[in-house]
């Protein structure tokens, strides 16, 4: 099914598509030459040109067609691979590339021999093409980063390599095998060998290109069904193969508004028309950009007004809306997830995720986003490093990006990973943060029963829940201990800092004990209005409670006991101002 739509998409966007044989690519130099063949210079590019298809390669020799990286074009090697491989092995490979890629070029029919681009290459060949372009100051660039290149004439607008007609990637071949295919069920040549998707984040060190649709039956015949081998075990037709891998290309080129980071999951989406959707969606889950800091929250308000007003006014409820998870994985690319909804279902879902997850923002505001952002969520209950100090993204569980996003589009409760990393963040001595808290919040929400209260976005005095009471309680007392303090940055460590952990998980062995403790910070606060104050708030809250403290809290009660402490210290009442 997902190659099927992808293939569709194809169809739908083919105007904006490659064109079979050929495909985008970021060419960040180019030789710019006379047409007989002298270099009037090296220009630096980083725009996107149509190209001649590379060939799949791994570890053999297959150049691309005028034009290639520099040790196709130009027989250079790189030097990191100098310094990391046996050099003369090395050296010779390199020799074997560069002699391929010309090899190519002489084998195109006379009438494209006869172009006066290729006549230039020809030329540029015989006239010491090295010595030629170690005058310019970009020739550092070529020597030591092995860049992409391609050779364009001096005036002109197109490379070389366009103004030659490549041979189409389906053409029919000698070798090729018939059957049907899986994406349309027609009768056609099958394609062997996937064309690698590009664009999926992976870990440093791993290949850049990796199949979505593969078959290791090199070293293990088990894999080959019915004596079928390679991709013809899941055929799929020559062009379709070829319309499929381009759309998801597409999708996953640099700079595409279609694609977002969901954990360790490229995600991609689209919609099988054109949608307000198919704009909207990174903004709702993706962290905003720099230069508009904004376009996030616009983007939900209007999703959130869209769906008061009747989410089907707003949303299509016949256009389908596909979302796709990628990872990396060691032979191919893994599937994270794979949702499919109508327009109005996911926005409507969309928008139901936001009002779960909305907390009231601490007081300094202009610091948090108003609506919080997937990746800000993961973060917040991954492990801090010295680069991410409120979570590092690279340290979020592998699978929970994808289980998050399942519980946001099918409407599911959130994932158990997500709110026991919340508790564990907090226990671990970190801030009842926004994010954390908001985590707390929807997790409790969408899993409750209907005995359950309800935790609500802002503080709830009505709540008589004692895990959400304790938070409370525990938040004045620590707002107590501060104010006797002459104010928080006076203290080294607080009550929080000391005994969160066990009060929030055993409140028989420390709320006595802090209790007494509070008489103590209580009669250092010289304001007598201030301090029947906050007796007055205490004794409000401890009358919600059972007579004794109880001996353990649940998960859940935690849950609470964190949430009821960060509503308290967002409170005006804490700090001494009027309350709602």
């Amino acid at each position: 099914m997902i190659l099927q739509e992808l293939h569709d998409y194809y169809l739908r966007k083919e105007s904006n598509l490659a064109p079979d044989g050929l495909e985008w690519r970021n060419i960040p130099l180019l030789i710019e030459l006379t047409p007989d063949g002298k270099v009037v210079n090296i220009l630096s590019s980083d725009a996107e040109y149509l190209v001649p298809q590379v060939p799949k390669r791994a570890n053999t020799i297959d150049p691309a067609l005028l034009w290639d990286n520099a040790e196709y074009v130009l027989g250079i090697p790189d030097q990191k691979k100098l310094a990391a491989r046996n050099p003369d092995k090395y050296r010779e490979r390199v020799t074997a590339m560069h002699d391929a890629f010309r090899a190519r070029i002489n084998a195109l029919p006379d009438k494209s021999k006869s172009d006066l681009g290729v006549g230039a290459v020809f030329a540029f060949y015989e006239s010491n093409p090295v010595i030629q372009l170690q005058r310019f100051q970009l020739w550092v660039t070529i020597r030591d980063k092995n860049p992409n290149m391609a050779f364009r004439i001096q005036g002109d607008v197109n490379l070389v390599c366009q103004r030659v007609a490549p041979p189409a990637s389906t053409e029919a071949g000698s070798d090729d095998v018939s059957g049907f295919c899986l994406i349309t069920g027609e009768a056609v040549n099958i394609q062997r060998l996937h064309p690698p998707i590009k664009g999926v984040r992976d870990k440093p060190g791993s290949p850049s290109q990796k199949n979505i649709v593969s078959v290791n039956d090199g070293e293990n015949p088990s894999f080959a069904s019915y004596a079928k081998s390679q991709a013809y075990n899941s055929p799929v037709g020559k062009q379709q193969a070829f319309r499929y891998a381009t759309a998801l290309n597409y999708l996953l080129r640099k700079g595409s508004s279609q694609k977002l980071q969901i954990g360790d999951a490229t995600t991609v989406f689209w919609a099988s028309r054109e949608s307000r959707l198919e704009n909207d969606f990174a903004a709702f889950f993706d962290e905003p950009p720099e230069d508009n800091p904004d376009a996030g929250t616009k983007a939900v308000a209007e999703l959130l007004a869209a769906v008061e007003q009747g989410v089907e006014k707003t949303f299509d409820n016949q256009t389908r809306f596909f979302v796709l998870g990628l990872a990396p994985n060691s032979a191919r690319i893994a599937i994270r997830f794979w949702h499919v909804g109508t327009v109005a279902e996911m926005a409507e879902r969309i928008a139901r995720h936001f009002q779960d997850i909305r907390i009231v923002p601490p007081a300094d505001r202009h610091k948090e986003p108003q609506f919080l952002s997937v990746r800000l969520l993961l973060r917040s209950i991954a492990v801090a490093s010295s680069k991410w100090p409120d979570g590092d993204p690279e340290k979020v569980p592998p699978n929970l990006g994808g289980e998050l996003m399942r519980a946001i589009l099918e409407g599911l409760p959130y994932p158990e990973t997500m709110f026991h990393g919340a508790i564990r963040r907090i226990r671990a001595g970190e801030a009842v943060s926004y994010p954390r808290a908001a985590i707390l919040k929807a997790c409790l929400n969408r899993r409750r029963n209907s005995k359950e209260e309800k935790v609500q976005m802002s503080l709830d005095s009505s709540n008589t829940n004692s895990g959400y009471r304790l938070g409370r309680l525990f938040a004045v007392l620590e707002r107590t201990q501060e104010e006797a303090a002459g104010g928080h940055g006076k203290i080294n460590a607080t009550i929080r800092d000391r005994f969160y952990g066990a009060a929030s998980s055993a409140p028989a062995m420390v709320f006595p004990m802090l209790l007494r403790l509070k008489n103590h910070h209580l009669g250092k606060i010289a304001n007598v209005g201030r301090r029947k104050n906050l007796e007055a708030l205490i004794g409000e809250i401890i009358d919600g409670l059972p007579p004794r403290f109880d001996p353990h809290l649940s998960m859940d009660n935690q849950g609470r006991f964190a949430v009821g402490y960060y509503h308290q210290r967002m409170h005006p009442s804490t700090y001494g101002k009027q309350g709602d």
